[in-house]
């Protein structure tokens, strides 16, 4: 299947949903591999990024995010792209960059988004292209990360929040803590040494792993 600019013409909507749901499909054939057998390892995992319709799925996703006018440090935006055509050739050159692994990511902007008293907290912008890619390796890992989550979990998860909690039956006190920024101010030596880093250039290729790309330094 090659990438198309099916998402800037309506009337390609019909395909999109085709394309949505054989997406879907494959999301949830990993989730109830994963949750049927723990013990299994998954590989080949790194193809499914790179493959166009999970492209072009991931692509609606960033499109229609409420970060889609916001440019990354070249500057470019979802309207410029959409607008100049270049939605397949885009779509096109990240999976063949992927496959070749000639791919690299971009650096983020940085940008500082004003908070109460006067702080700010740093935000990294990545480039349209990045935000595919993350949005299209989210759509491989999350299905077999899910099957490991217990109920209770809400934090980052998809259609959960942390605000979620004080719903729960079993929740009877919510504590708050304001970080303070713990991570930016997070001492080098500490973040490097004692963080595992993943490195998701990686992932699949050769690895036969239920979470891929763990690395202990």
């Amino acid at each position: 299947m090659r990438v198309q600019d099916a998402s800037v013409n309506s009337d390609a909507r019909p395909l999109m949903d085709i394309i949505g749901e054989r997406v879907a499909r494959t999301q949830a054939k990993y989730h109830r591999w994963a949750k049927t057998d723990r013990t299994l390892r998954f590989g080949d995992l790194f193809n499914l990024v790179s493959r166009p319709d999970y492209l072009l799925v991931a692509w609606e996703h960033v499109a229609g995010n409420k970060g889609a006018r916001t440019a990354g440090i070249d500057g470019v935006t979802v309207r410029q792209i959409v607008q100049r055509g270049e939605v397949g050739a885009l779509l096109s050159g990240i999976a063949a960059g992927l496959r070749d692994g000639t791919y690299r990511p971009s650096p983020v902007r940085r940008v500082l988004i004003p908070k109460p008293g006067g702080k700010s907290r740093p935000l990294g912008i990545p480039t349209v292209a990045d935000r595919v890619v993350q949005q299209s390796l989210r759509m491989v890992l999350e299905p077999i990360f899910e099957a490991d989550f217990l109920p209770v979990s809400y934090g980052f998860r998809p259609k959960r929040r942390a605000l979620s909690t004080t719903r729960s039956p079993r929740s009877t006190t919510t504590p708050r803590a304001d970080t303070g920024g713990c991570w930016t101010q997070t001492s080098k030596d500490v973040s490097t040494t004692s963080t595992t880093r993943c490195s998701w250039t990686a992932c699949g290729r050769g690895s036969r792993t239920r979470r891929p790309c763990v690395n202990d330094g």
